[in-house]
Formats: C-alpha cells, sequence, structure tokens
C-alpha cells in the first residue's frame, strides 16, 4: 500500500512550476511578458507621480552573445518610486504589491515584475539590480534574488547613494533566457499600441542590435486618477462580507452597511435591512453562519441599491484616444464613442470604442482589431475575445463597409475588475453586460463612418459628373458653333464655374 505524502508549498514556489499560467510558456513568449509587466510597471508608478511616463528599456545580449541566449533586460522609468523596506519585496515576493485596492489598475495580481525576476533567476541564476528613489535626498539600490521556497526575497547588497538631482522612478535590471528575434515583432506592437493607448508617454526601446525605436508622446494631457471605492453589495461574496465583519469596528448593522459598500445611504440601509429582515441595531460579529449567508442572498435580490459610481476609473476619453490614433496610426477619418459607466456583477466599467478608416492602415482580408483592458494592449488569443465575436456577428453592409476596407477597429474596456478568462490576462470573457455596451460602442462609431463614406461616395460621384462636363462641354460648343455657321464659339467658363461652385456646395453637405 502507497503511502500518500502531503506538503505545503509557497506562491513563488506553485508559480515557479506553473509559469505557463502567468505567461512565461517559453523564451520568446517570456521576454515579451518580462517587457510587458515592468512596462505596466512603471506606466503605472509614473501616473501616481503625477507625471507624463518617460520610459527606458533595453535589451542587450548576456555573457556569451547571440549563441547564449541569455539577455540583459534593464527598464527605467521616472515613476514615484519604491520606499526602501518595501524595495525587496515588491520584487522578491510573489503576491505582494500596491494594486489589491478596489480601483483600477493595469495589474492586479502582484505578479508582474516579481515573475519576470523569478522567471530570470530560474533561468540564469542570476541576481536582479533594483535601484529607486521617492525623491528624497537618498537613492536604494538593492541586489536581491528570490527564496523559492519560502517566498521571501534574499537581500545580497544593499547602498544607499546620495541623490543630488532629486531624481524619482525606479530602476529594474536582470538577466533571463530568450529568444528575441522570434518575440521582436509582438514586443514592437506591443509597445506601438501602449505609445497608441497612453499618448503622453514617451517610450524608448533599444534592441540587442542597437537600433533605437522612439514613440513620443502626442499631449502632457493625461486621464484623472482612479479613487480607491468600497465594494458593492452586487460584487461580494459570502467570504468578502465574513471578512468585512470581522474587521469592522461598528456595532450594528445599520453603520456596517452605511460605512462599508459603496453608494448606501442611511434611507437605503433601512430599506435593505427590513427587506432582509435583519434588525438594524444588531452586531454584524454576532451573526451565525447560516444569517451570513442568507445577507449576501438577499443583496443580490434587492433591487434599490444604486448603481457604482465610475470614480474609481479612469477613462482614456475620447480627446486622447483620438490623440493616440492619430498619433500611430495617422488615419483620414477617426470615430470616437464613450459609452456611459455601466456595471456587471456589480463591477462598474466603461467601454470606449474607436473606428478608424485609411491612411497608414493595411488593407487586409478582415478589419484590423486593437484591444485594450485598462490601457493595457491584449495581443494574443484574439479570436477568443468577445470583442472579436463581437465584429463578426455584425452586418457591416449596413455602414458601407466591408472586410477588405483599411479599417482598424479599437475596443478599450476599463473596470476594477476586468473580466479575463485566463490568469494570462490576454482575452476578455463573453460577459452579456459587456458584450452589449462593446456592441453599442461599435455601432455608435460605425454610424459615423457610414456618414463619411456617404460623404465620399457623393464627393466621388460628384468628381466624375464635373469630369464629364469639362470633356465634352468644350466639344458641344465647337459642334454648335459649325452647326449654326458662325465662327466664335460660345464661352463655356461661366457655365463651367457654376458647375463647379454647385459641386463643391454638394460636397460640403
Amino acid at each position: 500500500m502507497v503511502t500518500q505524502v502531503f506538503e505545503e508549498i509557497s506562491p513563488a514556489d506553485f508559480f515557479y512550476r506553473n509559469r505557463d499560467i502567468a505567461g512565461f510558456t517559453n523564451p520568446s513568449r517570456a521576454i515579451f511578458a518580462s517587457i510587458r509587466e515592468l512596462v505596466e510597471n512603471s506606466l503605472d508608478a509614473a501616473e501616481l507621480a503625477g507625471a507624463p511616463p518617460t520610459i527606458y528599456i533595453r535589451l542587450t545580449y548576456g555573457e556569451g552573445g547571440l549563441e547564449s541566449g541569455v539577455y540583459r533586460l534593464r527598464v527605467e522609468d521616472n515613476g514615484v518610486g519604491i520606499t526602501s523596506r518595501h524595495i525587496p519585496s515588491a520584487f522578491g515576493q510573489v503576491l505582494f504589491g500596491s494594486k489589491y485596492k478596489l480601483k483600477q489598475a493595469r495589474g492586479t495580481f502582484g505578479l508582474g515584475g516579481t515573475m519576470a525576476v523569478l522567471y530570470g533567476q530560474i533561468t540564469t541564476h542570476k541576481p536582479a539590480l533594483i535601484v529607486s528613489s521617492t525623491g528624497s535626498t537618498k537613492v536604494y539600490k538593492y541586489r536581491i534574488m528570490v527564496d523559492i521556497q519560502r517566498n521571501r526575497p534574499i537581500i545580497l547588497e544593499r547602498k544607499i547613494l546620495i541623490n543630488k538631482d532629486q531624481w524619482h522612478g525606479t530602476i529594474v535590471k536582470f538577466s533571463l533566457e530568450g529568444d528575441y528575434f522570434r518575440a521582436m515583432p509582438k514586443i514592437l506592437e506591443y509597445l506601438k499600441q501602449t505609445a497608441l493607448v497612453n499618448p503622453y508617454a514617451n517610450i524608448t526601446f533599444v534592441d540587442p542590435k542597437g537600433r533605437l525605436y522612439k514613440f513620443v508622446r502626442a499631449t502632457t494631457k493625461m486621464p484623472p486618477l482612479p479613487k480607491e471605492t468600497l465594494p458593492h453589495p452586487y460584487g461580494v461574496d459570502v467570504e468578502t462580507v465574513k471578512r468585512l465583519m470581522q474587521m469592522t469596528p461598528h456595532r450594528n448593522m445599520r453603520d456596517f452597511m452605511i460605512k462599508h459598500f459603496h453608494r448606501i445611504s442611511e434611507k437605503i440601509a433601512y430599506k435593505f435591512l427590513e427587506f432582509a429582515a435583519i434588525p438594524r441595531g444588531k452586531n454584524p460579529k454576532r451573526l451565525g453562519p447560516g444569517e451570513v449567508v442568507k445577507l449576501v442572498q438577499m443583496m443580490k435580490r434587492f433591487e434599490e441599491f444604486r448603481s457604482p459610481s465610475a470614480s474609481c476609473l479612469s477613462p482614456l476619453g475620447e480627446e486622447l484616444l483620438k490623440a493616440g490614433i492619430l498619433k500611430e496610426l495617422k488615419p483620414e477619418f477617426i470615430a470616437v464613442c464613450q459609452r456611459k459607466p455601466s456595471t456587471y456583477a456589480g463591477h462598474p466599467f466603461i467601454i470606449e470604442t474607436a473606428i478608424a478608416y485609411g491612411g497608414s492602415i493595411p488593407k487586409k482580408t478582415d478589419f484590423v482589431l486593437y484591444r485594450f483592458a485598462n490601457r493595457i494592449p491584449l495581443l494574443y488569443d484574439e479570436a477568443s475575445d468577445v470583442s472579436f465575436r463581437v465584429i463578426k456577428s455584425m452586418n457591416w453592409r449596413r455602414y458601407k463597409a466591408s472586410p477588405d476596407m483599411p479599417i482598424a477597429v479599437l475596443v478599450h474596456i476599463c473596470s476594477t475588475k476586468i473580466p479575463y478568462k485566463t490568469v494570462g490576462k490576454e482575452f476578455i470573457a463573453d460577459r452579456p453586460e459587456v458584450k452589449r455596451e462593446i456592441l453599442n460602442g461599435i455601432r455608435e462609431a460605425a454610424r459615423k463612418l457610414r456618414r463619411y463614406l456617404s460623404k465620399q461616395e457623393h464627393v466621388e460621384k460628384e468628381k466624375r459628373r464635373l469630369s464629364v462636363f469639362s470633356k465634352y462641354l468644350p466639344k458641344i460648343a465647337k459642334f454648335s458653333t459649325e452647326l449654326a455657321g458662325k465662327e466664335r464659339q460660345p464661352d463655356i467658363q461661366k457655365l463651367l464655374e457654376i458647375v463647379n461652385q454647385v459641386g463643391r456646395k454638394e460636397s460640403r453637405k
């Protein structure tokens, strides 16, 4: 008889054994994921500092050159910086981060930078170098590794430098195994799309061959920062409510509902507690397990809770989205639509859509689709995304459009909880509420496209009509003069000018 052996592993050990979950599936995907995670951390940090992001990325060959398959990655930003005591854990402890608050953020799992450092360590067994300052008189420099079994940082070196220039930001530098030349198209496309959806950012990338790629900001205007919010009653479960009850300082259900849940007034709290048959003066800590379950069930059934506020979200806005599209795609026409805030399962979200036509957009066998979530480009598994399915389901002939035209469709969702279908965060799940808002947003932009294409069609028709007049009027004038037996031809220039004026007026309608 075989005896089962039970053991506990740390979060770092779990992701060490299952790094495919976080997107580190192979050397090319890993180098892309490392750049992506660090760039997104840098964008968030710069926005917190209130400064338009300036990000520098440098990828060089490691020892042994190209043949070794080892690269050295450096990412530097002008962000808010990290305090000295948090630097080791921020990059040396899995599931440690600053993004677990209930508000819109690019990352939510606390994996990003740490997972990249962890991957570098398990493929090269070299430490990571972290340099950071919050703008104080000191710059902190750490050389760290990850204790995988204990999920703790190992500090190999710590130095304090004088910050003469009051620099603030973070520099991350480490070695990793990768395949840049297979990953190169995705990396460049990712940086282009990141520049599109963050038009206020300067991004510089130097690749292993020394080639320089610069994405220059089009504006210094930035979207407002999202505000932290409370959980909405429609979006909580039994475990969340139990945790709130354990930590609440309030001794009655009325105050508990008002202080711990989003947009609940005294009047609504009274109505709900009456609906749920729970005394308003009862101490929440004294609710039994069955009463907690009942409370959550009644929250789902109560219909008078107000919808979540969108203050915890930070949509890009029509002006910035247009600026990014013009900068990177250079189209001849743009239609942008920002939908009103909506909710799914108690989580607020906003959908922004855009359709760009012509310019440098290539003609393909299908529309070009750009997908973004909380200002993050989504490049993989496009066919599994709800946006792709929405576009396929639409009758584009109604909008005078066809897949072979130079058309790009952009969909951006921002939410406190993006409905990703997998941990890899590459495509959006088919939630009915989200699907409906994407469909309505694309339809609104498509109607603007139809008006533009109809106008262009009319202009072309007028041009053809004018060319006919210009071609045949001189001949008609000549033949008429000969038939009338006269020598002098009539002046047709005034007639042509009148026809041109009418054509110009029609094209401006």
